[in-house]
């Protein structure tokens, strides 16, 4: 007869007894090896997964791989802001298309190495905690005032389509908006949130703008359901920011007093 091996597992139960189970005859065992080895890569996955994006860690983004693509306003998976990121960091020479295509996954690449990160062509929280701090433009011309060591302070810089947001005095995260056209352009100036409303719609133009935070007049940071390149168009003076931005910003600074400095030359 030919025998069928079978494998026995053991569950210890409480008070020390063991409890052994063999599979049904006729049963294919799998080797144990393999199910760990699986499980184990399944949960390392599943712990990066997890921490690809938390809002309100410095620099933080979520992950970004190749096949990901801005489909629309309300799916944008930053890619267009990697690639304008690498252009500046100086490993992508591409076009800026929103889509995550191979040559970007090399310059993903590049950039990993380059920083001596994990090189697996995935923007993920690692790469992009590296990679915002080194691309923000314009250190030099960041006035004082964003960087006093006393509370929360959010900058904008007209003529780069740039946000930076100061913790006590350090840097904790930048994103690339838009702000208002030459005839609507948002006004600059030292001012502070002074009103907040999570599902704000515009009064004159009924369009939806969420997690807007009111710093001068009607001029807002909120969610722009029109942007998908900060570097197109204009606003009507508010400063535009991905929906998923605008909501990290929110959740960093909407529990607490915010000061606003708007500066730079139009753009």
């Amino acid at each position: 007869m030919k025998r069928v091996a079978r494998t026995a597992a053991t569950i210890t139960l409480a008070g020390g007894l063991v409890l052994s189970l063999l599979p049904a005859a006729g049963a294919s065992a799998v080797p144990a090896v393999t199910t760990s080895a699986a499980t184990a890569a399944s949960s390392s996955a599943s712990v990066e997964e997890r921490r690809t994006y938390q809002p309100r860690k410095r620099f933080a983004r979520e992950m970004v791989r190749e096949g990901a693509a801005d489909t629309s306003t309300s799916n944008v998976e930053h890619v267009r802001e990697l690639q304008y990121r690498l252009t500046w960091a100086g490993t992508y020479n591409g076009p800026i298309t929103g889509r995550f295509e191979s040559r970007l996954t090399g310059a993903v690449k590049r950039f990993q190495k380059r920083h001596k990160l994990r090189i697996t062509g995935t923007a993920n929280a690692a790469t992009w905690e590296k990679l915002i701090p080194r691309t923000v433009r314009g250190r030099g011309a960041v006035p004082r005032a964003c960087k006093l060591r006393n509370g929360w302070r959010v900058c904008y810089d007209r003529s780069r389509h740039q946000v930076t947001l100061w913790n006590k005095g350090k840097l904790w995260n930048s994103w690339l908006v838009r702000g208002g056209s030459a005839s609507t352009a948002t006004r600059v100036g030292r001012f502070e949130v002074y009103y907040r409303n999570k599902d704000h719609v515009s009064s004159l133009f009924g369009s939806p703008m969420p997690y807007s935070q009111f710093f001068s007049g009607g001029q807002a940071f909120h969610g722009s359901g029109l942007m998908m390149d900060p570097f197109v168009g204009h606003s009507h003076g508010c400063v535009n920011m991905y929906i998923e931005d605008a909501r990290q910003l929110w959740l960093l600074t909407a529990h607490r007093g915010l000061k606003v400095r708007v500066y730079g030359a139009w753009s």
